[in-house]
């Protein structure tokens, strides 16, 4: 692999402080303790018959040898099956499987030649094409007395407790039991096992959730029964047994295996599944075995040709098998009474046989060997190449290429069907705040990648609105790019505070308040610059509170039950701190399909803030908030014609009856141990997410992917 150590330059290293907060506050509903339902009472019985002894490796009851070690097979060859499938593999070709035949009758007296001249050129192409690959990641394991050791993951056993950094993979299935976080919540990147970029968020138990420090295990004991190992990636039924007391056990504190650490320093976790017992490794099939376009058109030639080498073989055989045949009374001086069997005119019909194997051999150079020879060196030489092209380095991510086998170098960059749900795949899920409607105005004149094109191919001006009553035409696009990234906006009208002399300047407040206080993000301070970054679920919802900041309303702290923002006062004129308490977060999933908080200000006013799909939003709203529908409407169809993807933002006023009303009943939902548990929590939520009062909608652009054309 090629090193850009020598390259890069170094950046000093910088020390940040993050916000210690109990997330468990913010996450009202997708972080709830659980409780003991239906599925625990199976513990024990069938499916259910794993135990764990967790920081026990010396009980004698805690005998790890029951499972499966933690050596995962992830490479096409083993030691012993290294010989026999490459050899398969190579064997495929149609050339090879010709050129080893002949190269084992060379071994005969039918060869024309000596068995080194066919021999050594088919082991050459042979042996430039095998390939194997070891992977030895490493990872922190008790030892005990708090003490924790670099071991590779191979060696894990069932019960370790193991400690994973940031940006690490995880080694095995987990039992997630403490975090960087206080409240032990972590953010997991699950790309790996679903090819989702967004952040999960996982949170260990309370009981847990002090042990942060290395020495904090040093005489931990805790037992752990569970289900046994399945395919299932989001079930996960089991209880741990602490101090006495059994606490309940569900995906939410399962880590899985090839999972990546995100946003949280370190977490601890027990391990539960090793091996090809993890749920990835159940779900995972054989590696493919691939050929490239190129090999399977040369098969067909080399059909063709072995062909009419047969053809030819065969022709020469009876011509052959006539003559020797004659030989008998024709060339006497020959003395065809004496010959070999292969001259023999009294088994001319034999004579011919092997003449045709002869033959077969001599005409093998119709096929050309040395075809393959240089192919494979020319192939083997791309592979070095690849691994050491500066232009194929991923300076973001810190990776160069990296060509696993030879094999399939000729079909590097070639497309032949595309099956995309565009996000992540052609587009790089990196957002920028580029437009947004509010009060039923349109403000940016930003320009996607896809106006660009859509004005390319009909050869028509690009627009760009400034003001209400100037239209400015141009045959280029706006090419002021930010610096900030994640916000690529422009609009002089609401920009550097102008926004305070637009006609419906309290909506434009209220909508960017709140973009500023519903979400999830976290703040992080640079000590050395004292600049603020974001850490999010999701870029969509970094974004939103970058282009927050940059119009006005910075968010920036968060304690466990508020939000701070520093925003401009419409009434003075200044700049001011407001602290908005915190009530209740409702998460986003994919069938709600919006997010809101409920915060109560400082004037002690309780405000619903929600944003979500414009299809559950618009029906959400009361007869006195569609003052800007129509408009809105327009807006988003144009954004969505653009590429753009786009939420509506709206809000209402809780009074303080109807939000202890709402309190009361979602606590109980959250309690119940039946099945349509997650239906009565939606229930409660949709009636307090309602009559809403409209405010806008934003547009983010996903950036293309590098050389992706529309």
């Amino acid at each position: 692999i090629f090193s850009m150590a020598g390259n890069e330059t170094k950046r000093p290293r910088r020390r940040r402080r993050r916000r210690r907060i109990h997330l468990s506050k913010l996450y009202t509903l997708t972080c709830t303790q659980s409780c003991f339902k239906q599925d625990h009472s199976q513990i024990g019985g069938p499916g259910y018959s794993r135990v764990v002894f967790c920081n026990e490796p010396d009980s004698p009851d805690a005998d790890s040898s029951n499972y499966s070690d933690n050596y995962v097979r992830t490479t096409k060859y083993t030691l012993t099956t290294f010989l026999p499938k490459s050899l398969f593999e190579q064997f495929r070709r149609v050339a090879n499987f010709y050129f080893l035949v002949t190269g084992i009758l060379s071994f005969t007296p039918l060869a024309p030649y000596t068995a080194s001249s066919a021999i050594v050129p088919l082991l050459f192409v042979i042996g430039a094409t095998m390939d194997i690959e070891v992977n030895n990641r490493r990872v922190k394991v008790h030892k005990g007395d708090g003490n924790f050791d670099s071991k590779e993951w191979k060696t894990l056993s069932v019960g370790d407790i193991v400690k994973v950094e940031k940006n690490e993979f995880f080694p095995a299935d987990l039992v997630l039991l403490s975090s960087s976080y206080e409240d032990a919540i972590c953010y997991v990147e699950t790309m790996n096992l679903d090819g989702e970029t967004n952040l999960k968020v996982k949170q260990g138990l309370e009981v847990t959730s002090s042990l942060r420090e290395d020495f904090n295990f040093k005489g931990f004991e805790a037992f752990v029964k569970c289900e046994d190992p399945n395919a299932n990636l989001y079930s996960f039924v089991g209880t741990m047994e602490l101090k006495g007391a059994k606490y309940p056990l569900s995906p939410q504190q399962l880590l899985l295996r090839d999972s990546k650490l995100r946003n949280t320093d370190f977490i601890f976790g027990a391990v539960i599944f090793t091996g090809h017992d993890t749920k990835v490794i159940q779900n995972s099939t054989d590696p493919p075995s691939k050929r490239s376009m190129i090999e399977k058109k040369m098969d067909k030639i080399i059909y063709l040709m072995f062909f009419m080498v047969v053809v030819m073989s065969f022709i020469g055989s009876v011509i052959f098998g006539v003559t020797t045949r004659d030989d008998l009374m024709r060339r006497w001086y020959l003395r065809p009474d004496s010959s070999s069997i292969f001259f023999d005119p009294k088994r001319a019909h034999v004579a011919a046989i092997y003449h045709l194997l002869t033959a077969a051999m001599l005409y093998s150079y119709f096929i050309p060997i040395s075809l393959y020879v240089s192919i494979e060196i020319v192939k083997v030489l791309q592979s070095i190449f690849i691994n050491q092209d500066i232009h194929m380095y991923y300076e973001e991510a810190d990776k160069p290429a990296r060509a696993r086998t030879s094999n399939l170098n000729e079909e590097l960059g070639q497309v032949d069907t595309i099956l995309s749900d565009k996000t992540g795949t052609l587009t790089c899920n990196s957002m920028e705040f580029i437009k947004c409607s509010v009060a039923g105005t349109a403000y940016g004149r930003g320009v996607t990648e896809v106006e660009m094109a859509m004005g390319r191919r009909k050869g028509s001006p690009l627009v760009f609105e400034n003001n209400e009553d100037d239209v400015e035409y141009s045959t280029e696009p706006f090419v002021e790019k930010s610096t900030v990234r994640g916000f690529n906006f422009r609009d002089e009208r609401i920009m550097n505070g102008n926004w305070v002399t637009e006609p419906h300047a309290d909506v434009i407040q209220k909508f960017f308040r709140l973009l500023a206080v519903c979400h999830t993000v976290i703040p992080e301070v640079d000590e050395e610059t004292e600049k603020i970054s974001y850490e999010a679920e999701s870029p969509d919802e970094a974004a939103f509170v970058i282009a927050a900041r940059e119009l006005g309303f910075e968010f920036y702290n968060r304690t466990q039950t508020t939000i701070s923002v520093r925003e401009l006062d419409l009434v003075s004129g200044k700049r001011v701190e407001r602290l908005y308490k915190v009530l209740n977060v409702l998460e986003f999933n994919s069938t709600r399909k919006r997010m809101s908080v409920i915060v109560e200000d400082e004037d002690g006013k309780l405000l619903l803030l929600c944003k979500g799909a414009d299809n559950v939003m618009f029906e959400r709203l009361s007869k006195n908030g569609r003052e800007f529908e129509e408009e809105t409407r327009d807006h988003v169809n144009e954004y969505a014609d653009a590429g753009l993807r786009t939420l509506i933002l709206a809000y209402r006023e809780l009074d303080e009856k109807e939000y202890k009303v709402f309190s009361e009943r979602i606590s109980e939902a959250k309690s119940s141990v039946s099945a349509d548990r997650e239906s009565l929590i939606e229930q409660v939520t949709g009636k307090v997410e309602k009559d809403l009062i409209l405010l806008g909608a934003t547009a983010v652009e996903d950036k293309l992917q590098n050389g992706i054309c529309v």
